[in-house]
């Protein structure tokens, strides 16, 4: 069964290097789905299609997204080829949104895999600070957020500390990959 990995974790705290790293390491059999936002393209360093709203609110009414939601000002939207792919076998990885967790949980089911990446408050302060997004009020809003989603993680997830190297971040994410994809494979067999 191809897996949906659906990436987790505060603002700043690594998603989009994680999800790039990756990438390099599982390129063969990995798809990694870009994420529709109304956000410039240029703010940031995540790899997105930037829409208007009005182009937004067209493929909603048209059907084209899988997934979609709104957060810190913006929508966000992924689009139907993760079904395709999914229905092809091959495993799929977003970067996803914890307050739309339960709807993609009903939607994918056993399929989809929670990824929490997890990080120090002091090292997600610090990365808020350089990357100059939020003032510091929005980073103290993150960073209260941040505490208050790390209570709910669900049990299940793959749990990625990201506070130090990204190298050994993509090392815990890969060893708890495969030992995820094997449990459920393993259970299928059994079950």
């Amino acid at each position: 069964m191809a897996r949906l990995f659906y990436v987790l974790g505060a603002s700043g705290a690594g998603k989009d290097s994680l999800i790039n790293a990756v990438r390099e390491s599982l390129s063969e059999r990995l798809m990694i789905a870009h994420r529709y936002i109304t956000r410039p393209a240029f703010m940031g360093n995540e790899n997105h299609i930037a829409l208007l709203d009005t182009e937004f609110d067209l493929r909603i009414h048209r059907g084209l997204f899988v997934m979609h939601w709104q957060a810190n000002g913006c929508r966000y939207g992924v689009g139907n080829e993760v079904d395709d792919w999914l229905n092809k076998g091959l495993d799929v990885m977003v970067n996803g949104s914890r307050a739309y967790l339960e709807t993609a949980k009903a939607r994918f089911g056993e399929q989809l895999q929670v990824v929490w990446i997890s990080v120090s408050p002091e090292v997600l302060e610090q990365r808020l600070q350089l990357r100059g997004r939020e003032s510091e009020e929005e980073i103290t809003q993150r960073l209260e957020r941040a505490v208050a989603y790390d209570a709910v993680r669900p049990p299940c997830a793959i749990v990625v500390d990201n506070s130090g190297s990204l190298q050994s971040s993509t090392e815990q994410f890969l060893a708890q990959m495969k030992y995820a994809v094997y449990e459920s494979q393993s259970k299928s067999v059994v079950g």
